[in-house]
């Protein structure tokens, strides 16, 4: 796969393996207080970002294809070929990730 090619850190590894698997497995992957930016909106704590997946996935059917990853500071920047039923496929966006330990404490996606 793609992913084990990057050699993405582990936290996000699992985020985009969650992303098929539902917005309860993709919550699991932040910590308790995470911050999620996407689409001009802010989800803050677990049970926000659970329900912004959960929207997510209720309004579009999609595959996320990691192809590139690169470590900025304390950010890594994963660049992921989004295709699937939404305005503008097939898409590149970029996922901006902080890690703290072995969870996501925040997360942007930006095209």
């Amino acid at each position: 796969m793609k992913q084990e090619a990057l050699n993405l850190p582990k936290p996000i590894a699992a985020y985009f393996s969650a992303e098929k698997a539902g917005a309860e497995a993709v919550c699991q992957c932040f910590t308790e207080n995470a911050v999620v930016k996407d689409e001009a909106h802010t989800y803050e704590g677990q049970a926000a970002i659970m329900q912004w997946r959960a929207e997510v996935a209720a309004k579009y059917e999609y595959t996320s294809e990691p192809f590139a990853c690169e470590e900025k500071g304390e950010m890594v920047i994963v660049t992921s070929r989004l295709t699937g039923n939404f305005p503008g496929s097939p898409v590149d966006l970029r996922f901006l990730f902080e890690l703290q330990g072995d969870k996501i404490a925040s997360l942007e996606i930006i095209p």
